[in-house]
């Protein structure tokens, strides 16, 4: 229940005395004042009589229930009638609440908040893989105790097709709702969230309340870059036919640091981490009705600065026409989000899940700099950028993101200037 645990309570008795069960069948619901835990059978056997009532404060080590378990805990049916599987299923469905027809789920626009979203853990690691969130979390009917949501509820709730993601609440209930504080909210139009606003409120919400966001800061001279862009884009465009923007040189930089930190590129699966192999980097990309889009360069390591300009020229043109397809939005291993082109110094962006950080470029800025030369320090106008790297702190620490931000920056400032087009 964890260390600092010395008690815990009761929810409910998932199995009465008398009834046999399963290895794995969850015997009772605990709470304490961390989290919720339901407790799994170590083996097949039968419960002999309950030592403690629901809602019952109970000790750490104290006895709950007497067990009888088989011996060798091998799984065997029972022969008494009352045990079998096929009457447990039975009072399953008994006690399960109506399963809606296909019409009723694809027609469902309203829904009843949850008057209890504590969430066990149990629970958050099923919802962090199917990616709910836990504002849909809370619209999910709970059949636990006092209503609190089960692994069932929202494995049911999956099977139906999760008919409640982007449904309405019932404006009478008052339940998990925003109190009304009567602010005065002022007038003017109503503009309705459309599908992707809301997708992307609910992936937002989703990452920011599962990953825990640690942003890391650090300033690059590009002075380099931008005067090498400056005096070659013309010749880059004449000679390749596309435009040369700073979103290629910025993808060749992360590429290069991504090869030499590969753990920055994984997702967190339960308790194992995948280091992808391939190398995709993710565009946020800002559309006319204002939404987001992420198109990807897939293999982007193994392109060079024309296939790259090319790629993002093109993924950015569809994205703007509305044109994208969608394969080329899926498969992102790392984002990049350039705030710089809306005029922001830097950003703390939320990590596109279920990757494990993204970086964001501000913009480039001329300031004046003091340059350590052999001659002596100088003053000299330098054109500087923030970089500003979110990172889930779970499976990515202080030292790793810090490496890996500055060897990012570290590939803009030694800029190769020589490099042909």
């Amino acid at each position: 229940m964890g260390e600092s645990i010395t008690e815990g309570t009761i929810i409910q008795w998932m199995v009465a005395e008398g009834d046999s069960f399963e290895e794995g069948d969850i015997l009772v619901e605990v709470a304490t004042d961390k989290v919720d835990n339901e407790v799994p059978a170590p083996a097949d056997g039968k419960m002999v009589s309950h030592k403690a009532s629901e809602n019952d404060v109970v000790k750490i080590g104290a006895t709950i229930a007497i067990l009888e378990l088989q011996e060798g805990g091998t799984k065997k049916k029972s022969a008494s009638p009352s045990s079998s599987k096929k009457e447990k299923s039975a009072k399953k469905k008994k006690a399960a609440p109506k399963i809606a027809s296909p019409t009723e789920i694809t027609s469902a626009k309203t829904f009843k908040v949850n008057d209890n979203v504590f969430i066990s853990p149990l629970v958050e690691a099923i919802a962090r893989q199917h990616h709910i969130s836990f504002e849909e979390l809370a619209r999910i009917p709970g059949t636990g105790k006092d209503g609190r949501i089960r692994k069932s509820d929202v494995m049911q709730y999956l099977e139906e097709g999760r008919p409640y993601k982007y449904a309405q609440p019932v404006p009478e209930v008052s339940g998990f709702q925003v109190p009304d504080l009567k602010f005065d909210k002022g007038r003017g139009k109503i503009v309705e969230m459309d599908r992707m606003r809301q997708m992307i409120a609910d992936h937002m919400v989703f990452s920011a309340s599962t990953a825990p966001h640690v942003t890391a800061y650090v300033e690059a001279d590009l002075t380099e870059m931008v005067q090498w862009r400056n005096k070659t884009k013309k010749a880059f465009q004449e000679k390749h036919g596309e435009k040369l923007t700073f979103t290629p040189l910025f993808i060749e930089a992360v590429a290069k640091a991504i090869q030499d930190f590969p753990m920055i590129n994984s997702s967190l699966d339960g308790k194992n981490i995948i280091v992808k192999e391939d190398i995709n980097i993710g565009m946020a990309t800002a559309l006319p009705s204002g939404n987001l889009i992420v198109p990807v360069v897939h293999e982007a390591d193994k392109k060079d600065l024309k296939e790259l300009a090319t790629t993002t020229n093109l993924l950015v043109d569809k994205a703007r026409n509305n044109k994208l397809k969608g394969d080329e939005t899926k498969g992102s291993t790392f984002t990049i989000s350039n705030v710089g082109t809306f005029g922001s110094l830097m950003g703390t962006p939320i990590i596109n899940q279920p990757e494990a950080a993204i970086l964001a470029t501000g913009i480039i800025k001329k300031r004046a700099e003091v340059m350590e030369r052999e001659e002596g320090d100088s003053i000299e106008v330098r054109h500087m950028m923030y970089l500003s790297l979110s990172f889930d702190h779970r499976i990515v620490d202080g030292f790793l993101a810090g490496s890996f931000l500055r060897r990012v920056a570290d590939y803009m400032e030694q800029f190769d200037t020589n490099r042909s087009v």
